[in-house]
């Protein structure tokens, strides 16, 4: 016999669940679609049920009154109709769009105004005369006016949420305050005194020094005895809490002075902006420039370049165009000449003038000298005698005597 194993294959039946095992693969299903509650029924939805009995329904067969006719067929389909008979009438779609319901309109939009979710305008027009424009003007200016609330009370939102000391910081740099370094200088010495406790000993002498020196009540030396003097007495944390409110008050004061002089100094840089438009616009308001008549493209190129500051300076600000132009002639493109005569102008004018008034006048003397040198070698030339042409005398050439002897 032999030794090697015999193999036995055994064969059963098994029931596979295909949805099991394909179930976690991607499909059409894994695609993200818009959820809708009136969905098309499709051949691949969930809930749609298919007549598929045509594939093991029988054939039947055709009767006699099923089969068709050939020529019948033909003749019905070559048929050419009779006057007698009627044509079909085709009616047309109506064309345009479809009206709508006013009233309906009327009724929605004014339950939205009552109910303040919209805001009418301002005319005494009915709504009942609103037509579908006014309808989209009001919708229109209503989310317009919906998005300029939301710009102004999201920086509003966005100040309050900071903390007291940034608040400070903010309102001060909008005020166009540039000297952040005192200004957080003060916040942290306020912020520092603020958190004193009066029931601690070592801020107990912070606080009354503090207080002390800013009511000026004398030198260091003698705010030191008298703080010694209430050690002695016991009476240094009573007066700690009476410095205390006060102390913090007075902090809170210098910050309100702060920013109440920034808040002041605004002001006055927004009038003397103010003045010096005013200014601009009276100097070239004429068109006559120092006697210099002005076009109304250079006039408004004056006022525009010297009020409006569209140009970006190496300060990190916006120049006008006199700075920019300073500026682009210094350093960008240098051209010291033109700075110089720029400042010879601005530093003296009228020498400046005057200089100018010579140099017209020296090319005008030298026009003029030249055009009468040119005048006078015409002169010259025209006082000189022609020579005298050499006239040729005409002769007749005499006959000869065919007669004479030689």
């Amino acid at each position: 016999m032999s030794d090697k194993p015999t193999e036995q294959t055994v064969v059963s039946q098994v029931d596979i669940n295909l949805d099991e095992i394909f179930g976690g693969t991607p499909g059409a299903d894994s695609v993200m679609l818009p959820e809708s509650e009136n969905k098309k029924p499709s051949m691949f939805s969930m809930g749609s049920k298919l007549d598929m009995g045509f594939i093991d329904a029988p054939e039947t067969e055709e009767t006699e009154e099923d089969q068709e006719d050939p020529a019948a067929a033909i003749d019905e389909i070559t048929a050419i109709p009779s006057d007698d008979e009627d044509e079909p009438v085709v009616e047309e779609p109506t064309k345009g769009r479809r009206k709508v319901d006013k009233s309906g309109m009327v009724e929605v939009f004014s339950k939205l105004i009552e109910d303040e979710v919209l805001i009418p305008f301002d005319d005494d027009k009915d709504l009942t005369e609103y037509s579908l424009k006014d309808w989209q003007e009001l919708l229109q200016a209503n989310f317009e006016e919906r998005e300029r609330k939301v710009m102004e009370q999201t920086p509003k939102e966005f100040f309050e949420s900071l903390p007291e000391e940034l608040q400070y910081a903010a309102e001060y740099v909008a005020n166009g305050g540039t000297d952040l370094k005192g200004l957080f200088s003060a916040l942290a010495a306020s912020e520092e005194v603020r958190g004193l406790d009066p029931s601690d000993e070592m801020d107990q002498e912070s606080i009354v020094r503090s207080y002390l020196r800013a009511t000026n009540f004398g030198t260091d030396d003698e705010i030191s005895e008298e703080i010694d003097t209430w050690k002695d007495l016991g009476k240094l944390e009573q007066q700690a809490n009476k410095f205390k409110p006060k102390l913090d008050k007075m902090q809170q004061q210098m910050l309100e002075r702060k920013l109440a002089e920034q808040e002041q100094m605004k002001m006055q840089q927004q009038a003397a902006a103010e003045q010096y438009m005013d200014s601009v616009y009276k100097a070239l308001e004429p068109a006559d420039l120092n006697g210099i008549k002005l076009d109304k493209k250079t006039q408004s190129m004056l006022y525009a370049g010297l009020v409006q500051p569209n140009y970006p300076s190496i300060s990190g600000r916006n120049t006008n165009l006199l700075g920019h132009l300073l500026e682009k002639y210094q350093f960008v493109e240098p051209n010291h000449g033109l700075i110089a005569e720029a400042l010879w102008l601005l530093s003296d004018p009228e020498g400046y003038k005057n200089k100018i008034g010579e140099l017209g006048k020296n090319k005008v003397v030298e026009s003029t000298v030249r055009q009468l040198k040119t005048e006078q070698s015409k002169r010259i030339a025209s006082t000189v005698p022609d020579e005298p042409e050499q006239q040729t005398s005409r002769k007749l050439p005499r006959q000869k005597n065919i007669f004479k002897r030689f």
